[in-house]
């Protein structure tokens, strides 16, 4: 019998003496805005062209315009504690995403997922009557659950979504993604020759899920989460856009940073006292860099630049269509970074990011020779650290700290209905964690005691809807403390001072020194006051610690990358040293594939040829710039390791039979080399010397009986599907027997995705 405890009508023994009982769906309370939050990636404080660039971002600047710029906003140094942060109104610690979401180190604090007693927005807001999307970067599911096999209870639609299109992992190729639409991976629409940028496909589906909402019940909210793969590298992005930039940086970073603090200055992003940050450690001065230093360095900043412009500009195409529909008066738009721009592409910048992940130094003449490709679907590029530093004008540091240039974040507010004091700019100090209460209190929902029957956290945040109106622009912060940890790096904000650390790994904690600011007048943390000031650092020491306390920060931990490649959690993809495919399946994301970086394999195909012609893909793992394939074209098995872009490639010497029959790859690691045999139904049939065993092979993942992303080998136009039969794929990963080995690799993996995210 279905559940009639909230059936309102009567049930006689006829229809002639039965009422029905239709029940009416939450509804929010009239007028209640729609609202959209627009999250970038990696891009820094002075990023936008309203924070003081010179990197065109009319739509972005539109915004700020016709709405209020905050100076004063801070997030967690990190993109997943960040998102975790922003969607529930809750400290990143205390909703288990210490770091980012391939963690999970066995704490409360560390968990890859947001625990069900943090409702995010989505959810609430879905409760209540909105209709929920989410467009974008995820990266909030623990890495190892976001293949086809699930599970799936920390995917967006089981945390409160409708509707997701989108990238579950921290970064993506923007022409080649891996795309995931609601619960199940999907190709891309069209090829990059066909025009096809990610960017622009998210703003495609983030139109057409509020278009579909709003032409059959226009009443109804939308709540709209759209967060791009940018600024995160790689910078990628169409031809023109890059272009668009040429010559603009010549100057170099140190004169550009110049302009745009004076700039910020000029537009009062900043107070007219602040000093510029010296420069961060490593940075050279421009003039020091060699002749093709800067040529590569500026080719670097060129591609990033074109990356923000390009998003920018579907930015406006999405504002204007929710003005076209009428519904921009009646939205509240709000636009931030997840964090700081970011530190990882080195001292010089990279072309493929993997190479240093694999320990193989960028070549400068080759990279010069390569200029062209920078932005490109080729490569996987992140600027030099000078090029942060410029971004977090007038800042220290990067992403991943916890002094300004890591937290310290832009955020513009758009809402014409209910804010009038256009163009203004807002001071009070403010968190990540206080976006959720803000939306809360302007759609005129309380958050939930208890959500599904589990019982809720306190919200942490702060609502800043306060400082909305015109007369409250120099109203007091109404938050008085805020604390931050990122890989043991730390910070404590309270009334206006800022005790902070930054700790070296592996290092005792109780040895870190901390640095002490009065930044309601140091905007920019240059004028350290510890020595001064023992008793008020004494403290802001004593508050962190408290803090750290309350809100589960504890136990410190600095490690990074000894929480990749560690034991796998049962009944997950890597938890297995035999995978048995059965293709056609769908693609697999690279931390769910099967783990053959760095060590010996053994790939079979059991398969069918009807005739000679059945050729094309039978397995490949990864992309144009590193990967392996495994294949058949002109009747001959092949195998090709893509080292970045130099390809070993073993050809059968045998063709392979038509019919039944069993092809196989034997990879055999011999320290750091290796060598490849192909076998057709056991007989060896070609072999190829490889210089150098990757021991991370790739940002993309693996697929089955065709190679859909950008090509792995060279020797084929994508994705050159095999038109046999494939009965499945075995393959078989002997356990390590090396633990300095398999140290050495968990080490390399973990610097990789440390730079990924």
């Amino acid at each position: 019998m279905s559940d009639m405890n909230d059936f309102g009508g009567i049930i006689g023994r006829t229809i002639k003496d039965s009422k029905p009982g239709l029940s009416e769906r939450p509804r929010p309370r009239e007028g209640a805005p729609n609202v959209v939050i627009i999250l970038f990636d990696d891009t820094g404080f002075s990023h936008f062209g309203c924070y003081g660039s010179s990197i065109e971002t009319p739509n972005i600047d539109r915004l700020a315009a016709n709405g209020l710029r905050y100076t004063n906003f801070h997030t967690t140094a990190l993109c997943s504690p960040t998102r975790a942060s922003l969607l529930t109104g809750r400290n990143h610690h205390s909703v288990g995403m210490r770091g980012l979401s391939n963690f999970n180190t066995g704490f409360p604090n560390c968990t890859g997922s947001i625990t069900h007693r943090a409702a995010t927005l989505a959810e609430i807001l879905g409760a209540n009557g909105y209709a929920t999307f989410a467009t974008g970067k995820w990266h909030l599911t623990p890495m190892d659950e976001t293949s086809g096999a699930g599970p799936f209870d920390q995917w967006p639609l089981s945390r409160g979504f409708n509707r997701y299109y989108g990238f579950m992992q921290g970064e993506t190729n923007q022409f080649y993604p891996e795309l995931f639409y609601d619960n199940h991976p999907v190709d891309q629409p069209k090829s990059p020759e066909e025009g096809y940028h990610l960017t622009e496909d998210i703003i495609d589906k983030s139109i057409e899920f509020v278009r579909d909402q709003k032409s059959l019940v226009p009443e109804k909210p939308f709540f709209l989460y759209t967060c791009f793969g940018a600024t995160h590298a790689p910078h990628q992005a169409p031809r023109e856009f890059i272009e668009k930039y040429r010559g603009r940086f010549d100057e170099g970073w140190d004169k550009i940073r110049e302009k745009w603090f004076a700039r910020q200055k000029e537009m009062g992003v900043i107070p007219p006292n602040t000093d510029l940050a010296p420069r961060n450690p490593g940075v050279k001065p421009w003039d020091d860099l060699t002749d093709g230093e800067k040529k590569l360095a500026i080719s670097l900043q060129e591609a990033f630049a074109g990356f923000l412009d390009h998003t920018d500009h579907h930015i406006g195409r999405l504002v204007d269509f929710l003005e076209e529909i009428g519904e921009l008066d009646n939205t509240i738009i709000v636009l931030m970074s997840d964090n700081g721009a970011s530190q990882e592409g080195g001292p010089i910048g990279v072309l493929d990011t993997f190479k240093a992940f694999n320990n193989i130094p960028e070549d400068l003449d080759e990279s010069l020779e390569r200029l062209d490709e920078i932005g490109g679907p080729n490569t996987n590029t992140n600027y030099p650290w000078g090029w942060a530093q410029a971004g977090n004008t007038p800042l220290k540091r990067y992403k991943q700290n916890t002094h300004g240039g890591g937290i310290r974040d832009p955020l513009i507010i758009h809402w014409p209905k209910s804010i009038a004091d256009q163009g203004g700019f807002r001071q009070q100090y403010h968190h990540v964690t206080d976006i959720a209460p803000t939306i809360l209190e302007v759609v005129g929902v309380e958050a939930p005691k208890e959500f599904k029957g589990v019982p809720q956290m306190p919200i942490h945040g702060t609502s800043l809807a306060y400082t909305f109106p015109a007369e409250n622009y120099k109203e007091p912060t109404r938050k008085h403390v805020q604390y931050f940890e990122m890989f043991g790096h730390r910070g404590i904000w309270c009334d206006g001072w800022k005790a902070v650390a930054w700790h070296r790994q592996g290092t005792d904690f109780d040895d870190d020194e901390w640095e002490l600011y009065h930044v309601d007048e140091d905007f920019s943390e240059c004028h350290d006051l510890a020595k001064e000031k023992p008793e008020k650092l004494r403290e802001m020491m004593d508050l962190w610690w408290a803090e750290a306390g309350k809100y589960g920060v504890l136990p410190l931990d600095d490690r990074t990358w000894q929480l990749f490649g560690g034991t796998p959690r049962p009944y997950t993809p890597r938890s297995r040293r035999r995978y048995v495919i059965y293709p056609p399946v769908s693609h697999i994301n690279s931390d769910a594939s099967p783990g053959i970086g760095n060590r010996s394999f053994t790939m079979t195909a059991e398969i069918e040829r009807a005739d000679d012609s059945a050729n094309g893909v039978l397995a490949v793992y990864g992309a144009a710039t590193s990967g392996l394939s495994f294949y058949i074209k002109d009747g001959r098995l092949a195998f090709d390791y893509n080292l970045f872009r130099h390809h070993y490639r073993a050809v059968s010497a045998d063709p392979v039979p038509v019919g039944a029959s069993a092809v196989a790859v034997r990879f055999e690691r011999i320290g750091q080399r290796a060598k490849a045999t192909l076998l057709i139904n056991g007989a060896e049939s070609g072999t190829v010397d490889i210089p150098q065993v990757m021991r991370m092979i790739s940002a993309q993942g693996m697929d089955f009986g065709r190679d859909a992303g950008s090509p792995v080998s060279d020797d084929y136009e994508g994705p050159f599907p095999f038109t046999g039969v494939i009965k499945r794929i075995v393959i078989d990963v002997p356990k390590r027997v090396n633990p300095a080995q398999k140290r050495e690799s968990q080490k390399a993996e973990a610097k990789a995705e440390m730079s990924r995210q």
